[in-house]
């Protein structure tokens, strides 16, 4: 079963390049509504493992990936093609939302 990766200052720019689309989880430890995304961010790790890569940034933790994206308010969650930016999504939202945005990117890289 996949897991959500932990992304870092330092792994980031490696994790985006990723041949793969990549969603990544800006979020906080003190945000309740990172609280509530945070499981299903695990689920659809799971679900596409193999087809996308799924990663969590600590906003407390790595300054740096926050501040070039310009993260305001969490959760934010930004989906990754070539090492770009190709979707955005801020607020919790329901998973199917997500595994939209997720199933438009896999099947452009088909």
């Amino acid at each position: 079963m996949g897991k959500a990766i932990e992304i870092t200052d330092a792994n980031f720019e490696e994790i985006i390049a990723s041949d793969k689309p990549v969603l990544v989880d800006f979020w906080a430890e003190w945000c309740g509504p990172c609280k509530m995304i945070g499981p299903v961010v695990e689920e659809l790790a799971g679900e596409y493992e193999g087809k996308a890569v799924i990663g969590k940034v600590d906003v407390d933790n790595n300054p740096n990936v926050s501040a070039k994206f310009g993260i305001r308010s969490i959760p934010t969650l930004l989906v990754f093609k070539g090492g770009e930016v190709v979707d955005k999504q801020i607020g919790a939202v329901p998973k199917s939302v997500l595994a939209q945005k997720l199933d438009a990117q896999v099947e452009a890289s088909v």
